[in-house]
């Protein structure tokens, strides 16, 4: 490990707690939360193109294009921004992602036309390139040194709870009230916690010297392997599920209860996220190896049990729960190789994270045209075998024992069950914000089918 590895990590360990405090636990609820809101305004457009495109006279295809800006803006600037604000206070980092957050929904609330949406877009583009380089690592540095893995799959929850909680809520919304409310709701809630975050959570310092490294030290530390992989896998899932209503819809499901079947899968999803956070600091390799094979088996075992709705919502659960523990797997793999700084790790996992996703939507939009809904799982099947054979060939990034660094060692649940407790408590105060939020695929994948399918 270089020294300038060695001094950062040294840095990190002097400046986070020994013991857990009620300043941390509050700090990843927080965490928790800004994750939720943040997949939400990542989301919501996606769900809304069919409404939007007609009340802004742009094409459906036209619109499309809010999606790939944004995505296009995390993958080019995560990087960048996270090595240009690495010094500064990490606190106001947060809290300015939030109100980036906010500024680009009011903008997309008030759009007059479709270039403002697009500017919008950017936005908070440019907010989720840096939100998530930062979040998982300022996870780590307030808590305890054997709790800081299970820390990050507290606060990679949020992105659960905004499938779960986001998507069936989303749908009610954007049907009842219109996009324009339903945008304009969730910037509101994302203005109130950013102040919440700018009163609660702990301070903590930017790095002294931020350690980025270079290509030739990612390959050695294993930390490229862990990017490619990370990049794979979002592709291949991607490519199913930004159809999954359409699919779930050609194979039986009637349209009106897609919320409540996405409402079941993201369940199986948090299933999936309590397993990584049992996992992570146990047997990371070996559970994101069987996660990933999971995930290509039923994909390809999908096309067959097509006909039977029941045995496609079967395999989905399987699908959507194995998914559930790669996004805390992958981060805390790419820290733990020391290969460069935590945020730079973040950043680094954030926008191949984002590349797959569009990379995958736009493979599943082609694979949809040439084979079809039924026989489109092949293609996401295909792409995770490669994200599988990378993690079997990665030993440096994925090793089969623990890696040395400390700093991420866990093994006790008293700070993830005092989190939770923050959390259920705190669930009262917040649930009419949740209920406005969305993470609304469900809205898009109901539009979409039968533009396809006519």
């Amino acid at each position: 490990m270089s020294t300038n590895t060695t001094t950062t990590s040294a840095v990190s360990m002097n400046t986070r707690p020994i013991t857990v405090t009620g300043q941390s636990v509050v700090g990843i609820a927080v965490l928790g939360l800004a994750t939720f809101f943040a997949i939400t305004t990542e989301l919501m457009p996606v769900g809304l193109l069919g409404t939007m495109s007609a009340d802004l006279g742009v094409s459906e295809s036209t619109m499309g294009f809010v999606v790939t800006v944004y995505a296009a803006a995390v993958a080019i600037l995560a990087l960048p921004l996270t090595s240009l604000t690495a010094r500064l206070p990490r606190k106001t980092v947060l809290v300015a992602t939030l109100v980036g957050y906010t500024v680009s929904n009011v903008m997309i609330a008030l759009a007059p036309s479709f270039a403002v949406v697009c500017a919008g877009r950017v936005v908070g583009g440019v907010a989720h390139a840096l939100f998530f380089s930062v979040a998982s690592a300022y996870a780590t540095r307030i808590v305890p040194p054997r709790l800081a893995g299970r820390a990050i799959a507290f606060v990679y929850s949020g992105s659960s709870l905004g499938f779960v909680i986001g998507v069936p809520v989303a749908t009610w919304v954007a049907q009842s009230i219109g996009w324009r409310p339903a945008v304009g709701a969730v910037a509101v809630a994302a203005a109130a916690l950013a102040v919440v975050a700018l009163l609660f959570l702990p301070s903590v310092r930017g790095a002294s010297s931020p350690h980025i490294g270079s290509p030739k030290a990612w390959a050695r530390t294993g930390l490229l392997s862990v990017v490619v992989a990370d990049l794979l896998l979002f592709a291949g899932h991607y490519i199913v599920y930004t159809y999954i209503g359409p699919y779930a819809i050609d194979a039986g499901l009637d349209a009106d209860m897609v919320s409540g079947a996405l409402l079941v899968l993201g369940g199986t999803g948090v299933v999936g996220l309590w397993l990584a956070g049992v996992f992570v600091d146990r047997a990371p390799r070996q559970t994101l190896l069987a996660a990933v094979a999971v995930m290509a088996a039923a994909f390809a075992v999908l096309p067959f049990v097509h006909g039977s709705l029941l045995g496609t919502m079967a395999v989905a659960g399987v699908w959507m729960a194995a998914n559930g523990t790669t996004g805390t797997l992958f981060m805390a793999a790419a820290i733990r190789t020391g290969g460069v700084s935590p945020d730079i790790a973040g950043a680094l996992i954030n926008g191949a994270s984002n590349i797959g996703i569009a990379g995958g939507a736009a493979i599943g939009g082609q694979a949809l045209g040439a084979v079809g809904l039924q026989f489109m799982p092949f293609a996401g099947a295909a792409v995770l075998l490669g994200s599988l054979g990378v993690v079997l060939a990665a030993r440096r990034g994925f090793p089969v024992h623990s890696h040395v660094q400390e700093h991420l060692s866990t093994s006790s649940m008293e700070a993830i069950t005092s989190s939770l407790a923050v959390v259920t408590t705190s669930v009262p105060v917040v649930s009419r914000a949740i209920q406005t939020l969305t993470g609304s695929v469900v809205v898009a994948t109901a539009s979409v089918p039968t533009r396809r399918r006519r």
